[in-house]
């Protein structure tokens, strides 16, 4: 063999770590401390190692020596590219040891390293593989000495499946159903694993289906299932569960079959197993099903025992039956593990028709042949109860499921009673006004009496009230009286006139009506009523007029001063008409009265001030009407009896007078040529302005009442009080005299001068017409007030005329300077 040239190639097997191996030991030259070498590989025939790279090497040389048996040591040599070195040719489960040498290119060592490698045992034969599962594959195989255990191989595309075992045969588990695997077995020690065997071809078997059952019927089973992977049909096969009979066998390419002609009520299993186009049988499955149980046979119905109304139903024991259910056409039914069990309650009038079903886990079987129980009538529902005509009731009832005839009994409420039997579902009875009847009615058929139904009562219309007597107690109220009456619980009374309906509801025999109309025609019904009969329509009527309208006054004109025409009007011609007036302030005061036939009347010499209620009463032969509404009557407010005018400043005058019967206010007039003053007050007296001085005034008042009414007043003239002058100075005047000079509105006025001072007062009186007026031995050194006042022919002084300051100083012993220093206040 040529340096360099591997023996053989490396095993497909995988490297083993380092530490493998059983021994190793490395030399190596000086400078080479770099070199190692570790197990790559083992396998039955060959022993792989791996090293390192050294610088200076040219070549490798890996040699191979039996340790404990005789043979031929094997070696390679590879060149310094490889690093990875195979020794083949090998013994297999023998200890070899392995050397690997590092050589220049003189072939002198450089460095080396031994090691000691246990060999794979030999490769497996695999003598069978086959499949019982859908899961697994078991494999058989010749065993091999030194192998401590062997590795299983499936392999099915991209898909490994592995496992180790200890001796054959052995498992392959967790594998796909229907699928083919390649098989392979490789042998195992501490050194390693060999080579695979030869591959052998194996497949899984089909999977179980997957079972469901029925039973559709109590001689049947239904069986069906999903489809099954790769299947062409499926094997099935059924026999009862406790082992009794034979076992049925069947084949069905479809989904689903169905055993018939079975036992009702027995449990059967059922087998199943897939097959494949070889008819290789796969997976088992199995489900166990029981058939419906057979009919219910001799079923009974009786009367029940216990309190409840009810029926017993009985019936023979049916086979795998687990429980039973009575049940009739109206849907009453019982349930229970026993041969018998109670229905109800029952319902009258019935003929109930009752079936048995039996059940168990299958479902319920055919119903039983029916067997029916007849109830009694039920109570007939009186339908009608009608006094068609007065004292004569027809009682009518429904018809009744299974009814043969009825009785019916009427009961008065005083204790006689009558009966009518009859076929049919109406009777015919005499009654009586006042009375309450009880009616039951009951029916019959071969079961028996109906039930006690509902009491009906009826009660006949009381007795119309007698010795009616209606009387007024006022225009508006009308009382009316009456006899009691057998059956009556309360009397109602309507009177009604020209759709207007007054009604009073009462226990007592009297009634009291009001709010009646006027000047009407009532007609007036008195009836007695109950509770349970409501009233009684047949009583008579009674006729009653009412008393007229009462008037209304529609008009009050003043025919003069103290003469008014009242007006009214009303709706009964035939009435007599009064009317009063009375002054509302004095209650005691005599009432006027006025009689008419018409629709006017007049009253005279009322007096000023004064306000009258004024109302009317008409009259016929069914009584006087209630007062018309009182309309007031204001005659026009008195004048005042005294009025006096006094001036208070020039242009100001205070008016007074006395109060006027009827007036609230007053508008007091002063008119002269140059105008007029005016003032409106609630009160007796009035201040006027722009009063003009020196002018003769007409003096007018009016009275005015609280509606409005007024009364022109006219009193005696009045003339103003004289002007005052004007432009009033004082001049010093030689000798201590003081001259003071004025303006004069009026030439022929006369006047008088005064001057007040500190120190002493002086006055002067001028003669008629003149405009100043000289006083003398005047006192200087003082401050005087001025005032100019106009005397009237009786003497009188004016008051009120403006007054003025003035400083009068001294000049030695004369008077000196006159100042004028304003108006006073004074």
């Amino acid at each position: 063999m040529q340096a360099g040239e591997p023996l053989m190639s490396l095993p497909d097997v995988p490297p083993l770590l380092p530490g493998t191996f059983l021994n190793q030991s490395s030399t190596v030259t000086a400078g080479q401390k770099g070199f190692q070498v570790s197990l790559y590989t083992v396998t039955s025939k060959s022993i792989s190692v791996q090293w390192t790279k050294l610088a200076g090497t040219h070549s490798f040389m890996v040699t191979a020596t039996p340790k404990n048996v005789l043979g031929t040591p094997v070696f390679v040599q590879f060149n310094e590219a490889i690093l990875i070195g195979t020794v083949g040719s090998l013994l297999s489960n023998t200890i070899y040891t392995v050397r690997v040498e590092a050589l220049d290119s003189s072939g002198n060592v450089l460095a080396q390293s031994e090691m000691e490698q246990l060999t794979a045992p030999d490769v497996p034969s695999i003598e069978q593989a086959y499949s019982k599962l859908s899961n697994s594959i078991t494999v058989e195989w010749t065993t091999r000495t030194g192998a401590t255990g062997y590795i299983l191989r499936a392999q099915s595309g991209k898909s490994i499946i592995e496992t180790t075992v200890g001796s054959s045969p052995g498992t392959l588990n967790n594998l796909k159903p229907a699928s083919e695997y390649t098989i392979t077995v490789m042998s195992v020690n501490t050194g390693g694993r060999s080579q695979p065997s030869k591959p052998k071809k194996a497949k899984t078997v089909l999977s179980a289906p997957n079972l469901t059952s029925s039973s559709p019927s109590n001689d049947t089973i239904v069986v069906s299932w999903s489809p099954v992977f790769m299947a062409e049909g499926c094997q099935l096969s059924i026999m009862r569960s406790d082992g009794l009979g034979s076992r049925l066998k069947t084949n069905a390419s479809q989904s689903h079959v169905t055993f018939t002609e079975l036992e009702a009520g027995i449990t059967y299993s059922i087998k199943a197993n897939a097959y494949d186009a070889d008819y290789t049988l796969g997976d088992d499955a199995t489900v166990s099903q029981i058939t419906r149980p057979a009919r219910p046979e001799s079923v009974q119905v009786t009367l029940a025992n216990s309190r409840a109304i009810g029926m017993e139903v009985s019936w023979s024991r049916v086979e795998g039956a687990d429980n039973y259910t009575a049940y009739s056409t109206d849907g009453l039914n019982c349930t229970g593990v026993d041969v018998k069990c109670q229905i109800g309650p029952l319902q009258c009038g019935n003929n109930y028709s009752v079936s048995v079903l039996a059940y168990n886990r299958a479902g319920p079987s055919v119903a039983s042949l029916p067997a029916y129980f007849l109830t009694v009538p039920c109570a007939p529902d009186v339908t009608s109860i009608v006094e068609a005509v007065a004292s004569n009731l027809t009682v009518s009832w429904s018809v009744m499921s299974f009814a043969e005839n009825y009785t019916a009994f009427v009961k008065r409420d005083d204790g006689l009673e009558n009966s009518c039997s009859t076929g049919l579902n109406i009777c015919y009875f005499q009654i009586q006004c006042g009375f309450t009847y009880f009616i039951s009615v009951f029916a019959y058929n071969k079961a028996g009496q109906s039930p006690l139904g509902n009491d009906f009562n009826y009660t006949t219309a009381p007795c119309c009230p007698e010795n009616i007597l209606p009387v007024f107690v006022s225009s508006d109220t009308l009382e009316i009286t009456w006899s009691a009456v057998r059956g009556a619980e309360i009397y109602e009374t309507k009177a009604g006139h020209d759709g207007h309906l007054l009604q009073c509801n009462d226990t007592a025999t009297v009634c009291a009506l009001t709010d009646l109309q006027c000047n009407a025609r009532y007609t007036v019904v008195v009836t007695s009523c109950s509770e349970a009969r409501g009233c009684n329509s047949s009583c008579l009527p009674h006729y009653v007029e009412t008393a007229p309208c009462s008037p209304q006054i529609v008009n009050i004109s003043k025919v003069n001063v103290s003469t008014f025409s009242i007006s009214w009007i009303s709706d009964n011609d035939a009435a007599n008409y009064t009317v009063r007036i009375q002054a509302e302030e004095d209650t005691e005061a005599e009432v006027q009265t006025c009689r008419s036939t018409g629709r006017s009347c007049q009253f005279n010499d009322l007096p000023c001030g004064a306000t009258f209620g004024v109302s009317a009463i008409a009259a016929t032969s069914a009584g006087e009407s209630l007062p018309s509404y009182t309309v007031p009557l204001e005659t026009d407010p008195c004048c005042p009896q005294n009025l006096t005018v006094t001036q208070v400043t020039q242009s100001m005058t205070n008016v007074s007078w006395s109060e006027g019967t009827g007036a609230q206010s007053y508008v007091t007039v002063l008119e002269s040529s140059r105008g007029k003053a005016q003032c409106h007050t609630l009160q007796t007296h009035c201040l006027l302005g722009c009063i003009t001085c020196g002018t003769n005034y007409t003096v007018t008042l009016n009275s005015i009442s609280e509606s409005g009414l007024m009364t022109h007043c006219r009193y005696h003239g009045y003339s103003s009080s004289a002007c005052c002058p004007s432009s009033v100075k004082l001049y010093r005047m030689a000798n201590s005299v003081i001259r003071v000079h004025w303006r004069a509105a009026v030439l022929s006025q006369d006047y008088q001068v005064d001057l007040f001072g500190s120190k002493a007062n002086f006055s002067c009186t001028p003669s008629t017409g003149s405009s100043f007026c000289d006083v003398k031995e005047i006192s200087c050194g003082d401050v005087y007030t001025v005032v100019v006042s106009p005397v009237s022919s009786d003497g009188s002084k004016v008051t009120f005329c403006p007054r003025k300051l003035y400083s009068v100083s001294c000049s030695g012993s004369n008077v000196g300077m006159v100042i004028y220093q304003g108006k006073s206040t004074d």
